[in-house]
């Protein structure tokens, strides 16, 4: 399956015109190619950039993907623009035009009465259309080519139409005044789209720029895409870290802010794994290279910020196609407008209505709404990041947005998942020795937690030979012969389905493990794993959010598992649970709160991908660096901390609520706009504000959602 890129767009400068070329793209067979008018990017299998590029020249023939050079290598790139030079020079010579343009407009409108009721009338024309077109021609040249290709009802087409009107019944001085306004709109409006695409590029920073590696003896400076796994690299105090690794010289410590939204340093030394991204802030460093520059934890987010624009929240998809038929219901209303009264209303003036359609037309632009909800939605993304959330669209927003229910997984979600060996209580003749050294032959080829914990604590190595008839039982324990002797290491299940009689571990503060030696029962194993520190703040958080129900799901034993419930004051607990059982727990609790709110699947991110996929919202928990969890859920927490999910239902609503802030503003300015045009109590300068005043409005109230990420980034560093 071809690798999707990520490509930057040049000259991509309208919202209708993205609408326009992702339609284009999807009906020329691409529908995985999708743009995102947010970030100035277009996200697509790497095989079909250059029918794309075809496609896209049809629809606008100045939106160029840029690739990246031959020896760069990188098959994603950020959404870095590689013209801002141009767009700068190109700036500075708008500004002239736009302000010899006002000039020409006061000139021509002090004088237009003088000038018009003289035989020197032709000065009024050859000021202010010097004007017009001065500030104009942009827009009529877009006009006249769409048109040619059947783009109709498009802001240019619609400033066109209503501007030459004016023009027609005479209106010289508020054509060019719309006009002049109009661009003067246009230019902030493309300022604050830049503004919003530099605050999300500052997400990127963190995008390693170079690595140094060690070569036959030499330090050598390269792209981190040039070096290979198992490479030697050198990571100076105060340089990025430019890919996953693990420390083999030196010691220091790390910020992983960029990473996890985690502002104290870590500690790093010999042995530790640290992750591309990360900041060495003291010490100087050698590590070992464990993945390729494309498969590092900093690739991946990388990407993931980046392809969010591709799934679309239920709002956004609804503006979209909103847009496609209001402009023309507008044109048609704006038509109607200018040719029915005239010949209904007795003593009408054609002109009059002419005028009343024109402004009509200048009002109906839908820019306001499909700028600032994928602005908005993207900005919430950006926020969510910078609290160490990734999620992976706006359609996840907005379904935490709405969370009803949190069904969290146990350990490694609410507990550390770091396992020891609290207490050994042998039975009958056995000693804990002996429990212990039984118990560590039967977990030898066991690789979870908990067979782990066993082996560390039994601490001498495992003698192998002496074990036959090794069998796992799935959920339950496992079953072998130690020396000859039947053993069994496990759950109480396992043992009372070969007629071993097991005794209660009331008040056991951890999981027990059983151990039968011969058909009789030998001792239990108490495995201690601590709650996380933030586990009840976090459920309490939630709670006071709104999210009415939260449950437990684990395979671990009931009674440990009502402690730990009862301990962070969550509604309901499901232990015993084989990991296909979980899945089925999760739809009878879906059923059971239908209508209730989203519901959210938290867990480590591995062993629970079906769960994850199947709820509303998969999430997973401190699993930066793994790809299982990358990869099933929709949104990574990128340290162990479960109330970052309380942080991102935060970002979500106030994203959510800044969408529909700019839908209800720009729809209800519109509305009243065309009202008071149509009986002819506002004129085309106020049609413009209703224009392009909303459209910077909503840029700018969709902006503080970056505005208050980095507000509060700033206030949890201080």
């Amino acid at each position: 399956m071809p690798k999707t890129v990520s490509l930057p767009l040049k000259g991509l400068d309208c919202a209708n015109c993205a609408a326009k070329i992702e339609d284009a793209l999807v009906r020329a067979g691409l529908p995985e190619a999708k743009i995102s008018f947010a970030t100035g990017q277009i996200h697509l299998p790497a095989d079909q950039v250059d029918l794309a590029q075809q496609v896209i020249s049809q629809v606008d023939e100045g939106v160029i993907i840029l690739r990246p050079e031959p020896a760069d290598g990188a098959e994603t790139l950020s959404t870095a623009d590689e013209s801002d030079d141009d767009e700068g020079e190109m700036s500075q010579g708008r500004i002239w035009e736009l302000t010899a343009a006002g000039v020409l407009l006061v000139v021509g409108s002090v004088f237009h009465g003088s000038l018009h009721a003289t035989p020197y009338a032709v000065a009024e024309y050859a000021i202010l259309l010097t004007a017009y077109f001065l500030v104009g021609r942009q827009v009529l040249a877009a006009a006249l080519r769409n048109t040619l290709r059947g783009q109709l009802f498009d802001e240019n087409f619609l400033m066109t139409i209503a501007t030459v009107g004016a023009i027609a019944i005479h209106q010289l001085p508020e054509a060019v005044a719309v006009m002049l306004f109009y661009s003067v709109g246009e230019y902030f409006q493309d300022l604050a789209v830049a503004r919003n695409r530099r605050s999300i590029r500052a997400l990127m920073a963190v995008r390693p720029d170079h690595a140094n590696v060690m070569r036959d003896g030499k330090l050598l400076q390269v792209s981190p895409e040039e070096v290979a796994v198992g490479e030697t690299i050198l990571v100076r105090p105060g340089e990025r870290v430019p890919l996953d690794g693990e420390i083999i010289e030196g010691a220091t410590f790390v910020d992983t802010s960029a990473l996890t939204g985690e502002s104290v340093p870590r500690r790093a030394e010999m042995g530790d794994t640290v992750l591309a991204g990360s900041v060495n802030t003291r010490g100087l460093i050698t590590m070992r290279v464990s993945r390729p520059f494309g498969e590092s934890s900093i690739a991946r987010i990388m990407q993931m910020v980046e392809e969010a624009a591709a799934h679309k929240a239920p709002t956004e998809r609804m503006i979209t196609k909103f847009a496609r038929y209001y402009t023309p219901a507008v044109v048609l209303a704006a038509a109607c407008l200018a040719l029915i009264p005239p010949l209904v209303v007795p003593g009408s003036s054609f002109s009059d209505w002419l005028y009343r359609a024109l402004v009509l037309l200048v009002i109906s632009c839908p820019c306001a709404l499909v700028v600032s909800v994928p602005l908005s939605y993207f900005s919430g993304i950006g926020a969510a990041s910078r609290h160490g959330v990734l999620v992976k669209g706006g359609n996840y927003l907005d379904a935490l947005a709405k969370l009803g229910t949190v069904v969290w997984d146990k350990t490694g979600t609410l507990t550390q998942g770091v396992f020891r060996v609290a207490e050994v209580v042998p039975f009958g003749d056995f000693t804990p020795d002996q429990v212990l050294e039984l118990a560590a032959h039967g977990e030898a080829h066991a690789s979870h937690p908990i067979a782990a914990s066993i082996l560390g604590a039994y601490g001498r190595p495992v003698r192998e030979d002496l074990v036959s008839d090794y069998e796992e039982v799935a959920g339950q324990g496992v079953r072998a012969r130690i020396g000859g002797v039947p053993v069994l290491v496990g759950s109480s299940r396992l043992l009372e389905q070969a007629g071993i009689a097991c005794p209660e571990a009331s008040g056991a503060q951890g999981t027990v493990v059983l151990v039968a030696s011969d058909g009789r029962l030998a001792g239990r194993i108490i495995i201690a794993d601590e709650i996380k520190a933030d586990a009840a703040a976090a459920v309490r958080t939630l709670r006071s959010l709104g999210v009415r129900h939260q449950v437990m799901l684990t395979g671990d034993d009931q009674a440990v598992a009502e402690q730990v419930g009862q301990r962070l004051g969550l509604d309901q607990v499901r232990a015993n649970l084989l990991p296909e059982h979980k899945v089925a727990e999760l739809e009878r609790i879906h059923a059971e709160q239908k209508g209730q709110g989203a519901l959210a699947f938290v867990g480590d991110g591995i062993n629970d991908a079906p769960v994850l996929t199947r709820a509303d919202v998969g999430i997973a928990m401190g699993a930066l660096g793994s790809d299982a969890a990358i990869e099933a859920a929709d949104v990574v927490v990128m340290d162990d901390n479960p109330v970052r999910l309380a942080d991102a239902v935060r970002v979500a609503r106030r994203t959510q609520s800044i969408v529909y802030q700019n839908i209800a503003f720009a729809l209800g300015v519109k509305f009243l706009a065309m009202v008071l045009g149509a009986l002819g109590s506002i004129n085309m300068w106020a049609a413009v504000f209703a224009d392009v005043g909303v459209t910077l409005l909503a840029i700018m109230n969709a902006a503080r959602l970056q505005q208050l990420a980095v507000g509060q980034a700033e206030h949890e560093a201080a």
